[in-house]
């Protein structure tokens, strides 16, 4: 076996270069990653808070049902306002009038989904991204019917018996109201949202908007018994929840 030969080391030339080569490639990284990013991408503050109602809530109004019985029973509540024992509301939609410069826009959800169960709409309020799907579902036993209140979006007046899904996609941002004309007394509501900053009241009034860079901004409220109001907010690290009142009607 002949003697084992010795490698040479390399000359200061190649690691000088191999040194470089490495800061560069660790600089075209960050680089690479801030653009990725973009200006607007850093986590920011978040709005948080609860919607109130301003005075007694009335009480909650029955509707005597006549047709279909067997599915939609003898009554049902209408679902206009939802309160709370401490007046905290639900299904309103809290959005920002204009989003944060640079703000990312999300891709539209493959599909949000509202169902017709009990000769209900459910959920009654959604929020879909504008160019966004709502697969409507039909999960009664009998032939309901789809009917669009609108004006930006194509209004459509369609039947849909047991089992079947009706995709409709929402070009346009605006609030579209659903209804059955078989059963009136069913409503809904679509929230074609134009960027990411909606959010929906939950079952105690809470709200929340992620992601908000500080800044002083515009909050808008909806409520489809209630009304809109507009009100100014400032974000900031660690700010105070908010709370939101609407008057009762």
């Amino acid at each position: 076996m002949g003697a084992a030969t010795a490698t040479a080391p390399p000359p200061p030339w190649y690691r000088a270069c191999m040194t470089i080569g490495r800061e560069w490639l660790f600089v075209l990284l960050i680089a690479a990653l801030g653009i990725l990013l973009g200006p607007g991408a850093a986590p920011g503050a978040e709005i948080q808070g609860r919607v109130i109602l301003n005075g007694e809530a009335p009480a909650p109004k029955k509707v005597p049902i006549t047709i279909d019985q067997y599915v939609c029973g003898t009554e049902q509540t209408e679902g206009d306002l939802v309160v709370s024992s401490a007046r905290e509301i639900r299904n309103v939609v809290v959005w920002l009038e204009t989003p944060p410069p640079g703000a990312p826009q999300e891709p539209p959800a493959a599909a949000t989904a509202m169902d017709q169960k009990d000769c209900v709409f459910i959920p009654r309020v959604i929020i879909v991204a504008a160019a966004g799907t709502v697969d409507f579902l039909n999960s009664d036993r009998l032939l309901h019917n789809l009917h669009s209140v609108s004006k930006d979006n194509a209004t459509f007046n369609r039947t849909q018996p047991k089992g079947r899904t009706i995709p409709i996609t929402f070009g346009r941002p605006e609030i579209v109201r659903i209804d059955c004309d078989l059963h009136s007394w069913m409503r809904g509501w679509v929230v074609v949202a134009p960027h990411p900053f909606y959010a929906l009241s939950d079952a105690r009034g809470r709200f929340k908007l992620d992601n908000v860079p500080a800044g002083q901004y515009t909050l808008r409220v909806w409520h489809e018994r209630l009304g809109e109001l507009s009100r100014p907010v400032t974000v900031t690290d660690g700010g105070a929840p908010l709370t939101i009142e609407l008057r009762a009607r």
